[in-house]
Parts: C-alpha cells; sequence; structure tokens
C-alpha cells in the first residue's frame, strides 16, 4: 500500500485537522443595500443554467429551461431582456419519457450546451425530455435556425448532451470543432470524451478499453495553445480508481488531455482518440481527510501559457455525520504537461494489478501531440497505457483553503492589479448553502484570506452556476427561479482607512484626499496619494504611519450605530454591536472603562439592567490584528430626565438624595429652634406674673411674717378648684404651713384637708 494512501486512512480514522477553519471577514445578508444585487426573475421560466457573454461583453445569453434568453448588459443598474426564444420538448417526446418512468419534471429541455459556434450563431444542446438534441441560433434575428422548409435545424445531442439533467457534463468550442465530456446513453453508466462538428471525423474515447470508469463525472474542460506546440484540451472529472485494489472503491480526481489535431487510427483505434492520456490529481493536506471529488475547475491564464494555473473546488467522499467539508487546490498546467512526459502505468492482466511500465518508449513518445501519425504498435501500446505514474500535486504541496462546515460547488477567477503594480487572484467560490465566497490569494498565491460573504439565495439552494464579466465588473449567478447581477465589489462600505485596510480588497484603495475607499482603475494617477495592503492588512504602516500624521486618515464624521435610552429602574435594555469584522474581537466600554463583567447575547447585544450605577455613555468596540476602532456608542439616561456628566462621576448619582436630607435637616432644627423659643417666652411671661401679685396693705404695716405667697405651679388649691394665684382665695379658709388650704366648717366638724397633688 503506498505510503500517501496510508496516511489517508490514518487521517480519515483519527480525523483530525490543526489548521484553523478560515472565515468571511463580513458577511452580508441577501437585501442588504451595502451589496446590491439586481435580480431578473419570470414566475413562467426557471433553471438559468448556461450562461454566456457576447463577444463584444455586451450582451449576456441565458439557456433556461425551454428557453434561450438575451440580457443586455449596457446599463449596469439593470439587466433588460431584450429577446427570448422558446424551446421546449414536443407532447409526444414528453410522454415517451414518462412512459419510461421518469418524472413529469425530468421530462422538459434543460439547456446543457451554449457555446459561440462563429461570429454569427450559437450552437445549443439540451436533454429534451430524455432524448438529446442541439440546434443553431442565428444571432442576427435571435432565432433557431430554419431549414428550406421552414422547419428548426436539429441535429443528435448524443454524446454532446446528457439524457439527465442531474448529469453532470461540460463542453468547449475551439474552432468550429465542439470538445464535450458527458454520458452516452439513458442509464447514464457510459461516460464519453467526444470531437463532433467540424469537418473532420468525430473522435471519442473507447469504452471497451476502460479509458473511463462507468461512473466519471465531468468538471470543466479548457483549450489551450502554447507556442510553437499543438492545441491541447484538458478535461477534468472525478472517477473511481481502478488502480487500488485495497478499497472496494475509491474515487479519484482525474485531468485527461486530448490533442487537437488528433485525428484517430487508421486500422487501430479507428475513430477513437490516438493522444488520450489521464493523470491522477491530488488535493489533500496531512491534517485532514482527502479532498478526492472534484467539483468545478476554472482557469487563469496569464500571458505565459507556461504560468497558466487551474484552480479546483474539491470535497471529499469521506463525509464524517453527513457534514459538509471543501478544499481549494491549484495546480500548474507545467506540473501537469510534466506527468504526461513521465512515466506510465500498465494493468497485469494475471493479477489485475497497476504497476509503472519500465519497458522502452518509442519516439515520437505515444499519446503526446506530434504532428505525426503513430504506428500500428504504437497505437496498440496506447489502448493499455493510458494512465500515468506520476501523480499531479497541488503549487505549494497543499491546498489554498479548506472549509469543514460547508462545501464549495463553484469556482470564478480573477485577477487584479493593485496598486504596487502586482497582480493578485481573487476567487469567487459559490457554496452549497446559496452565498458566494470571495477570496483573495496573498504570499505569492499560497494563502488565502475570504473578503467577504454574499448571502444571495436561499440556504437550501447551492450555487450551481458562476460567470464572471471582469469588463463589466460585474459577477452573473444562476439560479433555479432567476438570474443575479452582483457587483464584484462596493468599496464603500469600508468607511475608514482602517477599516479599507483591514479588509484587504485589492479593488478597494483609501484615498487620502477625499476621505473614502474607492474602487482602482487602471487609468487612475496619483498613487502615492492612496494606500493599500493587500499582503498584510497592517493599518500601522498606512493609515497610522508618521508621514500620515496630520493628513486625516478618516473622514470628519464617521457614522456609527448610536441610541439614547432612557428606561424605568430594574428594567433591561440591548445596545446591539454590529459586528463589522468576524475576524475581530469586541468589547465594551462604560464611562471609559472596559467592563470586566458583561453579558452578551449572541447576537452581539450587550445586556444592561438599569439602575443608578448602570446609567451614562456606553461604546462598543473592536480589536483587529491589533487595531481598535469604535463600532458603536450608545447613551442610557435617568428614567427621570435628569440625566447625568459625560464623566460620569459617580459622586452625582448622590445629589438628589443630599439636598432632600439638607433640608430636611434645616427644617427639622428650624422647628426645634422654635420651640425652645416658646418654652423660654412662656417662663419670662409666667415670671413676670408671680412678681405683680401682693399681700393685704395692713399685713405689710405690720411686719408680720407672712407665708410664701404662692406654690411652685402658680395655683392655690380648695378642695376641688385650683385657681390663679393672684385671684383671693374665699372667705372662710385660710393657709396651713404647707401652704395647703383647710377649710373650716360652722358646725365644728372636722377639717377637710387637701393635699397638694
Amino acid at each position: 500500500m503506498p505510503p500517501w494512501v496510508v496516511a489517508q486512512w490514518l487521517a480519515l480514522v483519527t480525523l483530525t485537522h490543526t489548521m484553523a477553519e478560515p472565515v468571511p471577514r463580513i458577511t452580508f445578508q441577501s437585501g442588504d443595500p451595502s451589496r446590491s444585487v439586481n435580480i431578473f426573475s419570470r414566475s413562467d421560466i426557471q433553471h438559468y443554467d448556461r450562461l454566456l457573454l457576447s463577444q463584444d461583453g455586451e450582451t449576456l445569453y441565458v439557456g433556461a429551461r425551454d428557453n434561450i434568453l438575451a440580457f443586455s448588459l449596457k446599463d449596469p443598474r439593470n439587466i433588460l431582456l431584450t429577446r427570448e426564444i422558446s424551446w421546449a420538448s414536443k407532447p409526444d417526446q414528453i410522454e415517451n419519457c414518462k412512459s419510461k418512468a421518469r418524472k413529469q419534471a425530468e421530462c422538459l429541455n434543460f439547456m446543457r450546451i451554449l457555446l459561440h459556434l462563429n461570429n454569427t450563431h450559437l450552437y445549443a444542446c439540451g436533454t429534451n425530455a430524455f432524448s438529446p438534441t442541439c440546434t443553431y441560433v442565428d444571432l442576427n434575428g435571435f432565432s433557431l435556425l430554419l431549414s428550406h422548409k421552414n422547419e428548426t435545424i436539429t441535429v443528435d445531442g448524443k454524446g454532446q448532451s446528457p439524457f439527465d439533467p442531474q448529469h453532470t457534463h461540460t463542453g468547449i468550442m475551439v474552432d468550429g470543432e465542439l470538445y464535450t465530456g458527458t454520458v452516452n446513453n439513458f442509464m447514464g453508466n457510459e461516460p464519453i470524451i467526444l470531437r463532433s462538428l467540424g469537418t473532420r471525423p468525430s473522435l471519442k474515447t473507447d469504452a471497451s478499453l476502460g479509458w473511463l470508469h462507468s461512473d466519471a463525472s465531468f468538471a470543466g474542460s479548457f483549450y489551450i495553445q502554447p507556442p510553437d506546440l499543438a492545441g491541447r484540451v484538458y478535461f477534468f472529472f472525478e472517477e473511481t480508481g481502478k488502480e487500488f485494489d485495497f478499497f472496494d472503491k475509491v474515487t479519484v480526481s482525474r485531468v485527461a488531455r486530448v490533442c487537437k489535431d488528433d485525428v484517430g487510427g487508421d486500422k487501430v483505434l479507428q475513430k477513437k482518440w490516438t493522444t488520450f492520456l489521464k493523470a491522477q490529481l491530488v488535493c489533500n493536506h496531512i491534517d485532514n481527510l482527502p479532498f478526492n471529488v472534484i467539483r468545478h475547475v476554472a482557469l487563469l491564464s496569464p500571458d505565459s501559457p507556461q504560468n497558466t494555473v487551474f484552480y479546483g473546488v474539491f470535497t471529499s467522499q469521506w463525509q464524517v455525520g453527513g457534514s459538509s467539508s471543501s478544499a481549494v487546490c491549484s495546480f500548474r498546467l507545467g506540473d501537469i504537461e510534466a506527468a504526461f512526459n513521465g512515466n506510465y502505468k500498465e494493468q497485469n492482466k494475471e493479477s489485475s494489478k497497476w504497476t509503472r511500465y519500465t519497458g522502452p518508449v518509442s519516439s515520437p513518445r505515444p499519446g503526446s501531440c506530434s504532428s505525426g501519425k503513430f504506428s500500428d504498435t504504437d497505437l496498440n501500446f496506447m489502448k493499455d497505457h493510458f494512465l500515468m505514474d506520476e501523480r499531479v500535486s497541488p503549487i505549494s504541496r497543499r491546498p489554498l483553503l479548506i472549509q469543514q462546515t460547508l462545501s464549495y460547488t463553484r469556482i470564478a477567477i480573477d485577477s487584479v492589479q493593485a496598486l504596487s503594480g502586482d497582480p493578485y487572484t481573487v476567487m469567487y467560490l459559490g457554496t452549497d448553502r446559496g452565498s458566494v465566497h470571495k477570496v483573495v490569494l496573498v504570499k505569492d498565491g499560497i494563502e488565502s484570506h475570504i473578503i467577504e460573504e454574499l448571502r444571495l439565495l436561499p440556504e437550501s439552494e447551492p450555487i450551481e452556476t458562476l460567470l464572471l464579466a471582469p469588463e463589466k465588473d460585474m459577477l452573473y449567478v444562476g439560479s433555479r427561479d432567476g438570474l443575479l447581477q452582483v457587483p464584484l465589489v462596493n468599496c464603500s462600505v469600508y468607511r475608514t482607512c482602517i477599516e479599507c485596510i483591514l479588509a484587504r480588497d485589492p479593488y478597494c484603495a483609501w484615498s487620502v484626499h477625499s476621505h473614502e475607499c474607492q474602487r482602482i482603475s487602471s487609468n487612475q494617477e496619483n498613487h502615492d496619494l492612496r494606500l493599500q495592503d493587500i499582503e498584510k492588512g497592517n493599518p500601522n504602516t498606512t493609515c497610522l504611519s508618521p508621514t500620515m500624521k496630520g493628513r486625516g486618515n478618516r473622514p470628519p464624521n464617521v457614522s456609527l450605530p448610536v441610541g439614547n435610552f432612557s428606561a424605568a429602574y430594574n428594567s433591561i435594555v440591548e445596545l446591539h454591536c454590529p459586528r463589522i469584522s468576524s475576524l475581530a474581537t469586541y468589547s465594551w466600554k462604560h464611562l471609559g472603562q472596559t467592563l470586566d463583567r458583561q453579558v452578551v447575547t449572541p447576537a452581539g447585544c450587550l445586556v444592561v439592567i438599569v439602575k443608578t450605577e448602570t446609567l451614562g455613555p456606553y461604546e462598543c468596540w473592536a480589536n483587529e490584528k491589533g487595531f481598535w476602532y469604535k463600532a458603536a456608542q450608545y447613551w442610557i439616561k435617568d428614567p427621570s430626565g435628569v440625566g447625568i456628566s459625560h464623566r460620569g462621576s459617580s459622586q452625582n448619582n448622590y445629589f438628589k438624595p443630599f439636598v432632600a436630607v439638607t433640608v430636611l435637616l434645616t427644617v427639622t432644627l428650624c422647628g426645634c429652634a422654635c420651640l425652645a423659643l416658646y418654652t423660654w417666652w412662656d417662663q419670662i411671661k409666667a415670671k413676670s406674673k408671680i412678681q405683680s401679685c401682693s399681700t393685704p396693705e395692713s399685713e405689710k404695716l405690720s411686719g408680720a411674717k407672712q407665708p410664701e405667697k404662692t406654690p411652685l405651679n402658680g395655683f392655690c388649691y380648695s378642695r376641688s378648684i385650683a385657681k390663679p394665684c393672684c385671684v383671693p382665695c374665699r372667705a372662710g379658709s385660710k393657709m396651713d404651713v404647707d401652704n395647703n388650704s383647710v377649710n373650716l366648717t360652722t358646725n365644728g366638724g372636722a377639717a377637710d384637708v387637701a393635699s397638694d397633688v
């Protein structure tokens, strides 16, 4: 067992991975005005599956179910349907399809090929109720090409379009010849690579020789014309690897090559490819399951074909617990060609094992794109030696991007020149959850940064069609229910210089003069007055550099989420902090101090219980790569409306109680003072009255000693009556030594003594 297989199996068993899963920095929900999307939808048209730009880039052709549409792209704010062709299956074809146990929804005409045949015509193919059919579209009148009998000209589409709309397919037009990879029968178990149309004889793979396994599924096809070399067509697909005999079924990804100048053999391999070769593609990481199922491929072809790179999205056939995972790997054309120029594999007829072929190789090399014909000996050699021993590994020997929780379905590639003059590769990746990830490759194209995520479709609907139109600055997405026009970028969503730099979007740069994050154009000047850092996204060397101090690195008014709240005490207020970046960490400040203890909801809201000590200003701060910026600010006011100073000193919270206590104390002291003054005045008044009382004049003259004039309480008592001491006691009474009144009765009875109580 090869060592790489052992490593994959161990990864499958242990399920270990150490790479942190990258996340989009910003996520835009469907309908967000910051990332506006134009949508065309009509109830009678569905499955916008094939997208094709006109040669002048002003028209978008769409192959939908039972229809071929033309949209004008002259107005970037709108996608306008200008022409349409109805091309539906005939009733008898639909009934015939249903009689073969197919559903009504499958027995329609799904477009699978829509390509430029020449300057005046398109070539279109559809499933046509499980009876593949092709036709021609006249661009002058935008109509199906008619015969002299005024009937639509049709071509048998077997081998050009699949029967079943669920089957994968690929096709490319080269100089009027159609190269397709699809299935060649109703059951879908006979894959084929076919060249048709044109004046030369058609060529195809030989099913009896096992060049393609019965479950082969195609992901893409490309034509490349290297300088001074014959043109080659490359097909990407996945199939069961028959060279592995230690598993019942192991899926492998492949790249196959055929030569444009191939005309087939005279006696051997008649009407068959004589240049068909295939090699294995590897997209693995040591800490992850092998990503062995290729889904889609895009081509980035710079000026030199030697630097041409293929980008593919892969999944794994071993999904744990129904979860999905995905990876993006890139392959150099030079590495693919090196594999095709390497050793062959051959199968032992007795043991059925595949081993490296070590025998002699003739010249010209069998399967090569030479100008001459091969001998019958070489053609017989090619029947059994179509599989290469060398495997094609990705650039840097590892994936560019790995996702453990979702699967990528489609990929589109753009190349953008940054302010530095360096080209950056930007990938648009469709997911199985209806969203698109925008990714930039950094560090010489071996690492990735997810700039943003655009959620376009319902999560249950995967992205199945992507078309990039760089000249229009648009990405077109075909879905089941409509066509979406998505701008490639909106730099204005980055409000400050720091945000613009942290985004690391090669389309955008910060303008020092206008204080805006702007779209870069190729003819724009004053590069020194714009700031950008794609490699590191470091504001310290751009926005906060010493040369930028005093030049203003942010607009004068930055709109932040703000709000004032006045709620009853002990009520709950939720303060929302928008997640400007998923790569940032967020914290709250109250009265300028970071909150050590805080309750934050999953939506990022700070939960505040309104109390005296929780009043005042609140700020949400984001920390991304060591740089702080404010994300939101709020103010919780006193429910009585008094408010609190900006400094928020806690002593101000006791002002009202202090005033109330002071007033109450003052009133109490005043009351006590009045009571004391009243008591003192009453005593003075009583004393003055006592001094005004006197005895009879005769007693004063006699000089006899007199008893005390009044009791201490100022009254003299009889048996039952108390009178002021200044009032003379009534006749018949006299005072005892204790100043008590003694009443004398006339009948000589005992005297009653009234004691002072």
